[in-house]
């Protein structure tokens, strides 16, 4: 079993060879305009407009082509789903899971992110990654405007990925502070 590896960059080049999935927290209510999703839409189009339309639906077609092998499903639009959508012809995808409960504080004062969430889109991440033998690439998921806690988050990535010896790689920008 190895760690999640840290590196300075930016998540939506990732780096080292092979397929590669891009894991981001999405939220409950169709919002796509602030945070990593900016960088996401700057780069490719196909993500924000898979999410939208996911939203507005209630439901997805996820339909994936690598090596010869073509899966199919419906994926209700609730917390804890993962949306994967090809953004480069088979080598790299970007995952939108909905981990965040909304986008502002509850009326308890709790942050939008959902731990459980989490790990529920990232257990299906792991199955993604192992049939596809792809590596996972993420800023630090739920962690910004969800609210999280990055240790927290961290423990939910070791238990769900890196226990299953997928690789993980974290990017901090290089002007961002820990």
């Amino acid at each position: 079993m190895t760690s999640i590896h840290y590196v300075r960059g930016d998540a939506t080049r990732p780096q080292g060879e092979g397929t590669k999935i891009i894991v981001h927290c999405c939220n409950t209510v169709g919002a796509w305009g602030r945070g990593f999703v900016l960088a996401l839409s700057r780069r490719w189009s196909s993500p924000e407009r898979a999410y939208r339309s996911w939203h507005r639906s209630g439901e997805t077609r996820v339909i994936i082509n690598h090596a010869g092998k073509v899966i199919s499903s419906s994926v209700k639009f609730a917390l804890g789903e993962v949306q994967l959508i090809p953004v480069e012809p088979s080598y790299l995808y970007v995952a939108n899971l909905i981990g965040q409960d909304g986008i502002r504080s509850d009326q308890y004062k709790r942050a939008p992110v959902r731990y459980d969430a989490i790990r529920q889109g990232l257990k299906c991440v792991a199955i993604y990654a192992t049939m596809m033998e792809a590596s996972v690439h993420m800023p630090r998921i739920g962690a910004g405007l969800a609210g999280g806690s990055w240790l927290e988050v961290a423990k939910v990535i070791t238990d769900e990925l890196i226990t299953r010896d997928i690789p993980v790689t974290v990017y901090d920008l290089p002007s961002s502070s820990n």
